[in-house]
């Protein structure tokens, strides 16, 4: 009895699963996507598909949208024909072939519950719903720094920078980084409040702005702000541009040093004493040169304090010596100094030494001896008075001496390890003799009553003056040791006969040269001998050529015939 109640219980339940079954079967479905997400300003296109049992066909479509609990209709379709309810939708909406609902250029508003309504006469009505998602892409943040700078000495946590993001939907949010590393809010140490506000589009505006304590390291920090929404269901995140700040800070260090170097510096330079400080901004530099007693000379009248340049023009030997810089920070009135010395290079004492110191004559020896002092070591080397260098070291020896080699000999004293500081110091050395004449103009051609000039060079130490024993205008001229006389004459022929004298002489002796002077004979006497050469060419020529005319003939015998008939002729 027990085994016929469960098999009537089986049979019981396979046949209500059976009638709810052909139930389903039998009843008009509408399926809708749940979600449908699209950009504001785009098209959004909302499926309502169904099923009628038996392919039947349906009576009509309601399309709707769920307001504050209340359905309102959008349209409704009958057949083929559209029945627009709507006025806050007309233009924008449209109705597919397969009665899927558009809706064109949407907006925040447009985010609702959107309903299609099925009817299907004897099969009854079937509806679904679906959530209509409006987005708006956030625009890039803007990110502004703190423009007025920030102390590491500020009690109050300070702004750094301040983010806006605008015309987004969903709001999103917005995070801080330094140097690429996210900041989180802390106590006393970092803030970031933020706003929302929606404004009357719809969309929302979101800010946000980020305070936080700085140290002299984060004068180097970049910092941006990045925004976070979600989109179609995955998180996405645009960036902001990065922002340095400035970082105000005292200086721990101070640096001063002397440009050029001090060891390239030297007499008639201009130097330059640079002081640098760690903090920002730059304290105020004084300068200051130690004297005489451990006293302190003020030279921040000749500097500049706000850059820390003191300018030292034309530099003496006398401006070396030990300069200090000071530093001075106003917001805590802190000092720190540094200190450098300055060594100014320098010759001086050039001295030039000569032995013998007597007079020399042709023939002695001398030697030169260079001196300078300076706190570098220096070369030295000798030159002429053309500038062509003779010698190097600081002795000069010569010996032989000419009166050619007289010269102004210079004594360049020069300092190897810098650059370009130099001196010289020139030394006469004069060669005494009596005159030697070097040149004359002789022998001279001249005709009668000709002017000409009559030359005579001569050299000689001390300077020696010139004398002619003819008469007429002298002009001298004298270069070093050197000296010329140009007599200008009349040829006369007591000229031609006895010539002329030049005699040179000094304290020291006397010379004397003849110059001789030949006739020339005049172009005109020259012409008639070449015209009487000339005529005696003509002749011989013409007298050989009649002659070799008659043997051609034979009007002149050869021979031995020929002899004998010239010998008997002469004998008749």
């Amino acid at each position: 009895m027990a085994g016929g109640r469960r098999a009537a219980g089986f049979a019981l339940g396979w046949g209500c699963c059976l009638l709810l079954c052909c139930a389903a079967a039998s009843k008009l479905e509408v399926s809708m996507p749940a979600v449908v997400e699209v950009e504001s300003g785009g098209t959004a296109r909302i499926e309502c598909n169904f099923y009628i049992p038996g392919n039947g066909s349906y009576t009509y479509i309601n399309w709707s949208y769920i307001d504050r609990s209340n359905r309102v209709r959008l349209c409704r379709i009958i057949g083929s024909e559209i029945l627009e309810e709507n006025m806050d939708y007309k233009g924008r909406l449209s109705v597919g072939e397969d009665n899927a609902l558009s809706i064109s250029r949407v907006t925040m508003q447009d985010a609702r519950t959107f309903v299609c309504q099925v009817g299907a006469g004897s099969h009854g009505v079937g509806e679904n719903r679906t959530e209509l998602h409006i987005y708006k892409v956030p625009e890039a943040p803007e990110i502004v720094a703190n423009p007025a700078g920030i102390s590491v000495q500020s009690s109050d946590i300070p702004q750094i920078a301040h983010c806006v993001s605008k015309n987004s939907f969903p709001p999103p949010n917005i995070t801080w980084h330094k140097n690429g590393e996210q900041l989180q809010p802390e106590e006393k140490m970092v803030k970031i409040p933020a706003t929302l506000t929606r404004e009357s589009s719809g969309l929302y505006t979101v800010s946000s702005t980020l305070f936080a304590h700085v140290t002299r390291e984060d004068r180097n920090s970049l910092y941006h702000c990045t925004v976070h929404y979600w989109l179609r269901g995955q998180r996405r995140a645009v960036e902001s541009r990065r922002v340095n700040v400035t970082v105000f800070y005292p200086a721990e260090h101070v640096k001063l040093q002397v440009m050029p170097s001090s060891a390239l510096v030297k007499e008639g330079d201009d130097v330059k004493l640079v002081c640098e400080a760690d903090g920002n901004p730059a304290p105020v530099f004084s300068f200051y040169k130690r004297g005489l007693e451990d006293s302190w000379q003020d030279l921040s009248s000749l500097a500049d304090t706000n850059s820390g340049v003191l300018n030292l023009h034309d530099v003496k030997k006398s401006s070396s010596g030990l300069y200090r810089c000071q530093t001075l920070d106003l917001d805590d009135m802190r000092q720190l100094e540094k200190d450098v010395e300055l060594v100014v290079n320098y010759i001086e004492g050039v001295h030039v030494k000569m032995e013998p110191s007597s007079p020399l004559q042709e023939g002695d020896s001398v030697r030169l001896s260079c001196d300078a002092h300076s706190p570098v070591a220096l070369d030295y080397q000798w030159r002429d008075e053309k500038g062509r260098k003779v010698a190097e070291g600081n002795q000069l020896f010569l010996s032989n001496l000419t009166f050619e080699t007289s010269s102004n000999f210079s004594c360049k004293v020069i300092a190897p390890s810098v650059p370009g500081l130099e001196q010289s110091k020139q030394v006469a050395v004069a060669v005494q003799g009596k005159p030697r004449i070097v040149a004359i103009s002789s022998p001279l051609y001249v005709r009668q009553d000709e002017v000409v000039n009559l030359t005579c060079k001569a050299i000689a130490f001390p300077r020696p003056s010139v004398h002619w024993n003819v008469n007429g205008t002298a002009h001298e001229y004298v270069e070093n040791q050197h000296i010329a006389s140009n007599l200008t004459v009349r040829v006369n022929h007591d000229l031609l006969r006895a010539g002329a004298m030049c005699r040179v002489s000094n304290a020291l002796g006397i010379s004397e040269k003849h110059i001789q002077l030949l006739d020339q004979k005049t172009p005109e006497s020259k012409g008639v001998i070449i015209v009487a050469i000339i005529i005696c060419i003509l002749v011989v020529a013409v007298l050989g050529s009649v002659i070799y005319f008659l043997h051609k003939k034979g009007k002149i015998p050869c021979g031995r015939a020929g002899k004998q008939d010239i010998a008997r002729n002469t004998s008749i």
